[in-house]
C-alpha cells in the first residue's frame, strides 16, 4: 500500500472532491473554509455525488461512510485560523484565485509560504509561484491578471505545482454547502514538483487513488471517476487554458452569458480556431504537442456543459472579481508576438461587465 499522507486543502466546496478520492485512499484531510461550513462539516461529513460507468444513477460519497470503511481516512473542517500549515505533508490550493485574498485566508497563505510546504494548486488560475517556474517568462506584465500578486512573493517556486481542475462539479440546487455534483468527472493532470521527494508524494497519491474502489450495491468493488494523473511535463495541466478560453470565458457575451456547450458550438469552426491559437501559445511557452487535448475530445465533453460557466455566473450575479486567465493568456501571448481577435473580444466583454458591477457595488 502505497505510504499516507496529512494534506491541507484550502476551499470546501470543490475541495471536498478531491478530498472524497483522497479519503478512499486512506489519507487524512482538512478542509480549510468559512466557520460556518466548517461546523456543518464536522457535524454532518461531505457528500459527494458522481457518476461511474456501468452504474445507473449517482453514486453517493459520504465522507463519514468513506471512514468508516477505510483504515487511516479522516476528515476534519476548520477555519484559517485554526490550522498550522507545519503540520501537513502537502497544501492543495482549491479555492479560486481572489478567495485567496481575504485576510484570514491571506494570512494562512503566507503562513504555507513561511513553512515551504509543497503545494499543489487545483486552480483555473496558475499560481504566480508555478508560472515563475516556466523558463523565459516575464512575469511583470502578469501582475496586473491577480487580485494580490504580492500574496505569492513568499513562496519557493519549486515547492509549487498545478493540476488541472478538469472534473466539472456544482452544488445541486437548494443542497447544502456540504454537498457537490460531479458532472464532468474527468482526472486533475498535475506536473511534477522539482524535487524527487515531492513528486514520489505525488505518485504515491496517484497510486493510491487509483487502486481504491468503493463497493456499490449490484455491482460490488467499483473503480471511480476522477483520478490523479502525473506527468513530467509543467504544460501538461495548462492543456485547459484552451478549453477555458473557447468555452468558459466565451459564456461572457456584451451585457449578457450563455452555457458553455453553446459557446462552443454556435460556431465550431470559430471555437476551434481559438482552441487551436492558444495550443500555439503553449507550444511557444515550451508545450510539447501530446501535453494538450485535441479540440475534437474537448468539443465531445461540451455538448453536456449545459449551464454557463462559474466565471459567467459570478459576473452575472455581479462578481466584482473573477479568475482572469482569458487575461493572462492574452498577456502571455503579447510577450511572444501573438493576439487574436477573439480572444481580445473576450477579455474587453469580462472587463466590461467587471467595471459594470463594480460601478453597480459602488452605487448601492
Amino acid at each position: 500500500m502505497s505510504r499516507r499522507y496529512n494534506i491541507l486543502i484550502f476551499g470546501a466546496s470543490y475541495g471536498s472532491l478531491l478530498a472524497s478520492k483522497l479519503l478512499m485512499a486512506g489519507h487524512t484531510v482538512t478542509l480549510i473554509c468559512t466557520p460556518g461550513t466548517a461546523k456543518l462539516i464536522n457535524e454532518k461529513g461531505t457528500l459527494v455525488k458522481l457518476p461511474a460507468r456501468g452504474v445507473e444513477g449517482l453514486i453517493d460519497l459520504d465522507s463519514n461512510e468513506i471512514a468508516r470503511r477505510v483504515e487511516g481516512a479522516s476528515l476534519a473542517a476548520a477555519s484559517p485560523a485554526e490550522v498550522d500549515p507545519a503540520d501537513f505533508d502537502l497544501v492543495v490550493l482549491g479555492m479560486q484565485e481572489p478567495q485567496y485574498s481575504s485576510p484570514e485566508v491571506a494570512a494562512l497563505l503566507r503562513k504555507v509560504a513561511a513553512a515551504k510546504v509543497p503545494s499543489m494548486a487545483i486552480m483555473n488560475m496558475p499560481p504566480l509561484p508555478f508560472l515563475r517556474r516556466i523558463p523565459g517568462l516575464d512575469i511583470e506584465p502578469l501582475l496586473e491578471c491577480f487580485t494580490e500578486p504580492s500574496l505569492w512573493d513568499g513562496f519557493d517556486p519549486g515547492l509549487v505545482t498545478l493540476a488541472s481542475p478538469d472534473p466539472q462539479a456544482f452544488r445541486p440546487e437548494g443542497a447544502d454547502k456540504n454537498v457537490l455534483q460531479v458532472s464532468l468527472p474527468t482526472n486533475f493532470k498535475v506536473a511534477a514538483f522539482e524535487q524527487p521527494a515531492h513528486t514520489q508524494m505525488l505518485s504515491d497519491i496517484e497510486e493510491g487513488i487509483s487502486s481504491a474502489t468503493w463497493d456499490v450495491p449490484g455491482h460490488g468493488d467499483t473503480a471511480l471517476p476522477v483520478k490523479v494523473k502525473l506527468f513530467d511535463s509543467l504544460f501538461v495541466p495548462l492543456a485547459k487554458w484552451s478549453m477555458l478560453l473557447t468555452g468558459n470565458y466565451r459564456c461572457v457575451l456584451d451585457n449578457d452569458v450563455r452555457a458553455i456547450r453553446d459557446a462552443v458550438h454556435g460556431d465550431q469552426a470559430l471555437s476551434e480556431s481559438v482552441y487551436q491559437w492558444v495550443v500555439s501559445v503553449c507550444e511557444t511557452l515550451g508545450a510539447d504537442a501530446t501535453d494538450m487535448v485535441p479540440f475534437v475530445k474537448y468539443a465531445k465533453a461540451a455538448e453536456g456543459l449545459v449551464k454557463p460557466s462559474s466565471a459567467a455566473r459570478a459576473l452575472a450575479s455581479g462578481a466584482t472579481g473573477i479568475e482572469r486567465v482569458d487575461l493572462l493568456v492574452r498577456n502571455i501571448a503579447r510577450q511572444h508576438g501573438l493576439s487574436n481577435d477573439n480572444v481580445d473580444q473576450t477579455v474587453g466583454y469580462v472587463n466590461a461587465f467587471l467595471e459594470k458591477n463594480k460601478r453597480s457595488s459602488k452605487a448601492s
